[in-house]
This record gives C-alpha cells, sequence and structure tokens, in this order.
C-alpha cells in the first residue's frame, strides 16, 4: 500500500512540474533559440499581415527541374522583401508565393507589381534591337536572336560604387556558364555599343559595353539612384526564370487586422476555456477538476508541438485549436458517464473508474477515427488557410485521446491512492428517463424535411432576388475583394456606402457601379467592396481613393480567378462525398453492420442539408470556410452518432428476452442523453465565444459551426438510432 502511495505520489509531482515547465517553457522558451516559447509559433499572412500570390505556369508540360529552378529563383527574389517569405509548388502547375510584410510601412501593390507576371527577359545587341523594336511598333514578327535570355542569369544584385569621385549606383551580374560564354562573345563583339536589357515587353536598361566581359560577372553603371539600381536588380531576377508565369489569385492582408485577429482570438479561446473547466467541475466535481488539469496540459502540449514544429498557425488554425479543445472535453466526458453509471450500479468507486476507462475506450476510438477521417480529407482537398484548420484539428484530436486515456486516467489514479474515494465528490447517475424516441422519428423526420425543403425553395427565392441561388463568395465565383476599415468615429452605412463611396470605385476602375457588392460589418467599422477581378493597376487606384479621399485607416485585398473558383466549387462536393463515404466504410467495419453506416451517413447528409438550408435562407457567404464548416459538422455529428450506436451494441449484448429492440434502442439513446448535451454544451460554449469576441472573417464560420452543432445534437437523439431501427426491422422482414 505504501508502494502505491509513494508511486502515486511521484506521479503526481512529475505530472504538476511536467505542467510548470511546459507552461514557463510556452512563455519564455529555453535555450538560446527561445525552443517552445509560443510568440515564436509562425503566424500564417492572415494573422501577420503580407501578401500571398499564385501563379499558373503557361508552358506546356513543364519539367520538374524547370519548376524547381523557377521556384528557386522566385525565392530569392522574395528574400529581397522578407527573409521570412515563401515560396511553393502547388498540384502540377501552379507556384503560390507568401510574403509577410507589414502594410503600414511598404505598399503591398508596389510589391505586387514588382513581382508581375514574371514573362520574358531578353538582353539584345543594336542589331536585334531595332529588329524587336519594329516588330513592337509594326506588330510584325521577324525573327532576331538575343545575346542572352533570363535562363542565362544567375543573379543581379544592387550596390554602390565609391571608387570614383561620384558615387555611383550600380547592378552587379552574375551569369550561368553558359550565359558567362554568350555573354563574352557578345560584349567582345560589341564594344562602345548598348547591350538592350528588355523585360516584359519594355527597356528596362541599355548600359553601354566598356571592354570585353570574360569573367561572368558583369556591372550595370551609372544609374541615377540606389532604389532605381535595386528596381533593376530584382527586375533581372525575377525575369531570370525558366517558365512564363500567370498572376492568378492574390490575397493582402494588412498588419492592423492580423494583430487584432491574434489578440480577440486568443482572448477568446481563453474564456472559452475558463467556461468550459467550470462548467466541467460544476457538472462532475472532482472528475471534472481532474479534466481541467489535463485539459490544460493538452493546451500546453499544443502550444508547445506547434512552436517546436514551427507549424505555421492562421486564423482557421486558431479556430481549429478552440474548437478541438471542446471536443477534448468529449472523450473524458464519456469517461465520467461511465464511471457514474458504474457507481450508481453498487461498484467500489476504484472498480468504477476502471470499468468506465474499458468501456469508454471503443467509443472514444471509433468517434475520433471517423473525425479524423473528415481532418485529413480536409487536409488533402482543403487549400490555404483551410489546411491550417485542419492540421490544428487534427493534431487537437490525436492530443485529446492522449490526454484523456492516459493523463486524466494518471491522475483519477493517483488521487484514488491516496484517499480521494468518496462516491459523492464522483457523483452517482440518475437513472435515464426514457422517452419514446422512435416513436417520434416521423414527427422529427417530417420537421427536418420541412426546414431542408424551405432551403431548397430559397435556392430560387435567391436566384430572382440576387442572381444566384447561393451567396457565393469570392472563392467560388472568381473577382476582387476590397476591405476598407475606416476610424471609429467615421462610420459607415450601407446606404452611405452605396450613395458615397461605390459611384468613384466604379468611376475609377471604370466598372459599373451597380455589379458591385457591398457589406458592412458591424462593430468593427469595416466596408466590403466586391468586383469583378480588376488588375492590380485598378486594385492600386481604389485602395488609394479610399485612403486618401474617404480616409480609409487600412485596405485590404484579395483576388482570385474563375479557374481557382470552378476547381473550390468542385473540391467542396468530392470533399464531403469521400469523407462520408469512407465514414460509412469505417462504421460498417467496426459495427459489423452496414445498417449502422448507412443511418450514420444518412443522419450525416441530414446535418449538411440543415446547415445548407441555414445558408440558403440567410443568404450566408458560401466560400472557402464552408468546406471547412461542413466537414467539421460531418466529423462532429457522427462522433455522438458512434456514442449511440456503441450502446445500442453494448446492449444487444445482454438484452433481456422480455425487452423489445424498439425499447432497447429508446433506451440506449436515454443511457447517452447526458453525454451528448452536455459535450455539445462543452463545445458550443468554446465556439459562441469565438463567434462573439472573434474578426469578422470567423463570424459566419462560427455561426454556422453552432448551428452545426445543435443540428448534430439532435440528428444523434432524435435520427440516427430510429433510423437504424426502422432499417433493421424493414430487413428483418424481408429476410423472414
Amino acid at each position: 500500500m505504501k508502494k502505491t502511495k509513494r508511486k502515486a505520489v511521484i506521479n503526481l509531482i512529475i505530472f504538476f512540474l511536467l505542467l510548470a515547465g511546459g507552461i514557463y517553457m510556452a512563455i519564455a522558451g529555453v535555450g538560446q533559440n527561445e525552443s517552445g516559447k509560443t510568440a515564436n509559433v509562425p503566424l500564417g499572412l492572415d494573422l501577420q499581415g503580407g501578401l500571398s500570390v499564385t501563379y499558373e505556369i503557361q508552358d506546356e508540360k513543364p519539367t520538374s527541374d524547370e519548376i524547381k529552378a523557377t521556384v528557386d529563383k522566385l525565392q530569392r527574389r522574395v528574400d529581397a522583401y522578407s527573409s521570412e517569405g515563401e515560396v511553393y509548388q502547388e498540384g502540377n502547375d501552379r507556384i503560390t508565393v507568401e510574403i509577410p510584410l507589414n502594410t503600414e510601412k511598404v505598399d503591398a501593390h508596389d510589391v505586387l507589381d514588382e513581382l508581375g507576371q514574371p514573362g520574358q527577359l531578353l538582353f539584345l545587341d543594336s542589331e536585334n534591337y531595332t529588329i524587336w523594336q519594329q516588330n513592337q511598333n509594326n506588330g510584325t514578327n521577324d525573327a532576331y536572336e538575343a545575346v542572352l535570355t533570363g535562363s542565362d542569369i544567375k543573379n543581379a544584385q544592387a550596390g554602390v560604387d565609391d571608387s570614383g569621385t561620384v558615387k555611383d549606383y550600380v547592378v552587379q551580374l552574375q551569369f550561368t556558364d553558359e550565359g558567362a560564354q554568350k555573354f563574352a562573345t557578345a560584349t567582345a563583339a560589341n564594344i562602345g555599343k548598348p547591350i538592350y536589357i528588355i523585360y516584359d515587353g519594355a527597356v528596362a536598361s541599355a548600359p553601354t559595353v566598356q571592354s570585353a566581359i570574360t569573367d561572368g560577372n558583369a556591372v550595370i553603371n551609372k544609374i541615377s539612384s540606389y532604389d532605381e539600381a535595386e528596381s533593376l536588380a530584382s527586375t533581372i531576377k525575377i525575369g531570370a526564370l525558366p517558365l512564363e508565369l500567370k498572376q492568378i489569385q492574390y490575397n493582402i492582408v494588412g498588419a492592423k487586422l492580423g494583430q487584432k485577429a491574434v489578440s480577440t482570438s486568443l482572448i477568446a479561446g481563453a474564456i472559452g476555456f475558463g467556461l468550459v473547466c467550470i462548467l466541467m467541475i460544476v457538472l462532475y466535481r472532482f472528475p471534472g477538476f481532474i479534466a481541467s488539469l489535463a485539459l490544460t496540459g493538452y493546451v500546453v502540449l499544443m502550444l508547445l508541438i506547434l512552436s517546436i514544429r514551427h507549424i505555421t498557425l492562421t486564423l482557421p488554425g486558431i479556430a481549429g485549436i478552440i474548437l478541438s479543445i471542446g471536443m477534448a472535453v468529449d472523450a473524458n466526458v464519456i469517461i465520467f458517464t461511465r464511471i457514474r453509471e458504474e457507481i450508481s450500479a453498487g461498484s467500489g468507486v476504484r472498480a468504477a473508474v476502471k470499468a468506465g476507462f474499458s468501456k469508454a475506450l471503443s467509443a472514444i476510438l471509433d468517434g475520433n477515427i471517423t473525425t479524423l477521417i473528415a481532418t485529413v480529407v480536409l487536409m488533402i482537398l482543403g487549400s490555404g488557410s483551410i489546411k491550417g484548420f485542419a492540421v490544428t484539428l487534427m493534431l487537437g484530436i490525436v492530443l485529446s485521446m492522449f490526454t484523456a486515456l492516459f493523463v486524466t486516467k494518471m491522475l483519477l489514479n493517483s488521487f484514488l491512492e491516496l484517499g480521494v474515494q468518496n462516491p459523492k465528490m464522483y457523483g452517482k447517475a440518475k437513472e435515464p428517463k426514457i422517452h419514446g424516441y422512435v416513436k417520434n422519428f416521423k414527427i422529427c423526420g417530417v420537421a427536418s424535411l420541412i426546414v431542408i425543403i424551405a432551403g431548397l425553395a430559397f435556392l430560387g427565392v435567391n436566384h430572382s432576388r440576387i442572381g444566384k441561388s447561393l451567396n457565393y463568395s469570392l472563392e467560388f465565383t472568381g473577382g476582387t475583394s476590397t476591405t476598407a476599415t475606416f476610424a471609429e468615429d467615421d462610420v459607415y452605412t450601407l446606404e452611405r456606402a452605396e450613395s458615397e463611396v461605390a459611384p468613384v470605385i466604379a468611376e475609377t476602375a471604370g466598372i459599373d457601379a451597380g455589379t458591385i457588392q457591398i457589406q458592412t460589418v458591424e462593430g468593427n467599422n469595416q466596408v466590403i467592396f466586391k468586383t469583378s477581378e480588376l488588375t492590380e493597376e485598378q486594385s492600386a487606384k481604389i485602395d488609394d481613393l479610399l485612403k486618401s479621399q474617404f480616409k480609409a485607416t487600412e485596405v485590404d485585398n484579395q483576388s482570385i480567378s474563375s479557374t481557382i473558383s470552378g476547381e473550390m466549387k468542385k473540391d467542396a462536393i468530392v470533399a464531403i462525398a469521400v469523407s462520408s463515404v469512407l465514414m460509412l466504410l469505417y462504421i460498417a467495419f467496426r459495427f459489423s453492420d452496414v445498417k449502422f453506416g448507412v443511418s450514420a451517413v444518412l443522419a450525416l447528409v441530414h446535418d449538411v442539408l440543415v446547415v445548407f438550408a441555414a445558408y440558403s435562407i440567410g443568404t450566408l457567404s458560401v466560400g472557402n470556410t464552408f468546406i471547412a464548416c461542413m466537414l467539421t459538422i460531418v466529423g462532429y455529428s457522427i462522433n455522438a452518432t458512434i456514442i449511440i450506436f456503441d450502446r445500442i451494441r453494448e446492449n444487444m449484448r445482454t438484452q433481456d428476452s422480455k425487452e423489445s429492440l424498439e425499447e432497447l434502442v429508446n433506451k440506449s439513446i436515454g443511457q447517452t442523453f447526458t453525454r451528448t448535451i452536455y459535450t455539445s454544451l462543452t463545445t458550443f460554449i468554446m465556439v459562441f465565444v469565438l463567434f462573439v469576441m472573434g474578426v469578422t472573417s470567423l463570424k459566419e464560420f462560427t455561426f454556422t459551426l453552432m448551428l452545426g452543432i445543435v443540428c448534430g445534437a439532435y440528428s444523434s437523439v432524435c435520427i440516427t438510432g430510429p433510423l437504424w431501427y426502422t432499417m433493421k426491422k424493414k430487413f428483418s422482414k424481408k429476410n423472414a
């Protein structure tokens, strides 16, 4: 006995030391690099501000070496703006550039313009320049020969030459081995003559050759300023690409908006976490306190992994963490509910705890694995920030299973060994009230059908009212979105934005004012203007206009081509279909009954259609987060369904001969009812706080997520069990 108590004390000391150390590490970090410090977690562009642009490769069948060379050279170009900038390949024919920028100091449109559409770079001697110029002026296509092309340039860098009496700004060129040979031949033949550097159809510079250059390096001198030298060097570097690229999407986020998103989301998470811990203690007494300790460890572990593994945190990623905290409570609720049932059945506390963990294991594993299926589909088919949401949600699911099955178990057993065994501290499960869930199935089904039909009917209403069935956002329609933030004392209502701002934007961009969609954001004094796809020049003019004429404090932009939007629509449908099929197969395998899988998936379709109806009736914005919202609802709802199915399966093993199948299903739903309500409540609290305090881009996402949580609880209790019963009875009659 003394040994077990000593072991319990040691376990608790180790836990609290690790928890304290983890908290310290998360706050201050350790070592020279401050490893583990939360402040060092890399932030996505939506949280720190900056520019993201996606290019599409125009060359047919580019080789992997050409793509790699293009990415490498673009990365060197990006390094001039930020050491944290990233360039990476997406799919087979796209390259994305992400550059963190302080938009208060750097004009993101200037950067976007300089990145431009990396086209053709040519070095021409006088004779070939004349032919090229005639082609440009006359529209002819006479053949000319370039001295060098972009692929011959290895690097270009701005510099200052102080060797003379007057400071001279220069661009230092470095050629590839092949380029060095070409340039040596060309300069030897053109001493005293200019070499024209042409980028994307315009003459960037025309330096005169002083002497033959044979060492693979050259200097362009007599440039008027360092800024001009830097711009020319940048032009040469970005032009030195093996492939031609076309810009198809860009997004500019202001630094202020990102900072506000971080602070409000973190505060929302902290408040939600505190409320969940209080609720757990009120509902489950001492085990609720233990769960709060385990959840604290869970949060610390999450922060440390994000920091140590350098996982980029996005705004949807924060939403994923906050949602996963609510879901982490689920495993604890399942365990504690089982413990209470065992105590009510007459077991001692120690035996009840052991049985509670044992009986809860299969439900916890099945529920989390099915949720992981939806998350994996999101990671594979999602893009950009949605992948950030999927990464943190997946990490949260894995950590929640670890903390519930190992940390909570260790803490409970340790306190048991130290004498915390009073049943009153754990509570007893009350005898569940058995309602006629199966009997009321038709009523619930009709009610759901009315909501779904109303949602479908509103597709036609919306089409006649706003010209489209759903309020597709930029991601699904293509176009340009401009978000202007105004001073707090200068409020812009929808009417004021329509009458004062929209006509000026239309005139500046040369578009019809009637095509501009306007949306105001309550509480933030922001106005969002959605237009057809604008050029960079048009977008930059609108930015300047909003800041100079209408005194906007910050302007953010996003532009998406119709190509991207079409793919996103397709991905949304495929993601939901794939995840549903995979879940059906998993449930059918685990429960050895395809009827469990079919009824679960039909209930998921119900949940998706009800939330879809909310998007239709409320004309909510259907965009990239729509996919994440639907798949999260799918993953979350299936979790509650599996708990009920697990209880039905368990009760069938000990079914009394006098008990009908209908009574068994009703009893199983009643036994898991409190778990469904409590889990839904804790998750709802986390999401609700984020809805109230979060930034605009999260409000619609969290609103529909709250609706999905309520709908998921409803379908789990009122639809899935009765639906399985109905299918079971019909198939039994056919086989009889």
